[in-house]
């Protein structure tokens, strides 16, 4: 029976995880001897992330954009996880899409680059043209990994265990690591599935033309050529909304830059609010302005579904930030099930005063200063205090909201985003397509 368990592939993928652990332990004690106590814990943890593959790159990738709710420190050094990931051989490659597609992809399309465009944790991008009645049409083909699924289910499980143990300690407890690991748990499940990822593309396209909003855009599957770990779509060109430099080569300005941006937050905002649909990933990578002037969305592998209520919730909640009404949000956070009831007036205003109190930052004027952990480490106070905590989903909107926030203050640091009028308009009228605000507790 030893010996079988031994020869179990998720056995023998715990025991190497687990020397591997052995491993940074060691390098981090040197480290440490050596006097580089700073960058011992963030330097040795990511390259440790690196040898165990795409699970914890990706895991790396979520410390990256999650300012505040890890130290700075540890953000700083995962932001090496979001430049390019080696991508898996050709020959590997090229056997998936072989299997995929029931044929050799040089058979299935007209011109094919074996040089990826991008390699990420998950999947690589491949530029490919294809002749259909006379037309080219140029596309891009996003092949998963091998075997990913099996490898992603046994390093959750360890990533759990690891949120168990870490829950122990007071001073990690507050931050709920298990929460975090569950929430990616369920978004790396919804990336997996390409068909899925498709049928998402497809959606939000639908909604960006009942809205009017011909600007705003993602690219179209091809879906015969679709399976669940290739993806095959149209080929958007542009920049991200992040490269200055490339927008003034396109010849577009920081104020025209601006103004997409803007743009793009009120589709998003309008998807969210008016249809429960959201993009869950809106960092620079999969945010571009294209040459023609359209804001491009990329990588729906993950998105946000809310109801009617929570959508209703989540509209008094911006509105209320927004005019900083610290009474209303208090009560918003009640009616969302983030808090305690109160059982006096007493105890509301002081949810209400402690509330403006974590997001002061945010009330200072330009927000090309704010110290985002500081606004956390507020926060975590505020939920210790008075027994709150974010709905998930919450926490996915508000990630997506530091990010625009980020390209804010890069294109127009005096700007004050979340209380921008467009913003807000755009937010009104989507409250009056729901019906108006919910009920709100006494």
């Amino acid at each position: 029976l030893g010996a079988a368990l031994m020869y179990s592939p998720p056995i023998r993928h715990a025991l190497a995880t687990l020397l591997q652990l052995l491993v940074m332990a060691r390098r981090y004690l040197v480290r440490r001897l050596r006097g580089d106590q700073q960058l011992a814990g963030p330097v040795e943890l990511r390259e440790l992330f690196v040898r165990l593959g795409p699970t914890y790159i990706k895991f790396g990738q979520l410390i990256a954009s999650s300012n505040g709710l890890f130290p700075e420190r540890y953000v700083r050094e995962f932001q090496k996880c979001l430049d390019r990931v080696p991508p898996e051989p050709w020959d590997v490659v090229q056997k998936t899409l072989t299997a995929a597609l029931g044929q050799p992809p040089e058979q299935v399309f007209t011109t094919l680059s074996t040089e990826p465009l991008a390699s990420a944790s998950i999947a690589q991008v491949y530029a490919v043209t294809l002749v259909e009645q006379g037309v080219t049409l140029e596309l891009v083909v996003k092949v998963q990994r091998q075997h990913l699924p099996e490898r992603v289910a046994a390093d959750v499980a360890m990533l759990a265990f690891c949120a168990d143990v870490l829950a122990l300690l007071p001073g990690v407890r507050a931050m709920n690591p298990q929460a975090v690991v569950a929430q990616f748990q369920r978004n790396i499940a919804e990336e997996l599935d390409f068909l899925g990822e498709a049928a998402r593309m497809e959606e939000w396209n639908r909604i960006m033309t009942e809205l009017g909003r011909p600007d705003v855009v993602a690219p179209k599957p091809l879906a015969r050529l679709c399976r669940r770990d290739v993806l095959t779509m149209e080929r958007l060109h542009g920049v991200r909304v992040d490269d200055l430099e490339g927008l003034g080569r396109l010849g577009i300005t920081r104020e025209q830059t601006e103004t997409r941006l803007i743009d793009g937050m009120h589709a998003w905002f309008s998807a969210m609010l008016r249809y429960g649909f959201f993009h869950g990933d809106v960092h620079a990578g999969n945010l571009m302005v294209l040459r023609d002037g359209r804001l491009g969305f990329l990588d729906f592998g993950i998105i946000g579904r809310l109801d009617k209520t929570r959508r209703q919730q989540i509209a008094s909640y911006l509105l209320a930030f927004a005019t900083q009404d610290f009474a209303q949000l208090a009560r918003t956070m009640a009616a969302m099930g983030a808090v305690d009831r109160k059982v006096d007036e007493a105890e509301w205003a002081a949810f209400a005063q402690d509330l403006k109190v974590a997001f002061q930052p945010f009330l200072r004027g330009s927000l090309g200063g704010i110290d985002y952990s500081e606004v956390i480490t507020n926060l975590l106070k505020v939920a210790q205090r008075h027994g709150a905590h974010m709905p998930s989903e919450f926490v996915l909107i508000t990630r997506q909201l530091l990010y625009f926030d980020r390209y804010a203050k890069l294109l127009a640091p005096s700007l004050d985003l979340f209380a921008d009028p467009r913003l807000l308009m755009t937010v009104g009228a989507d409250v009056l397509a729901l019906g108006g605000l919910p009920d709100l507790p006494a």
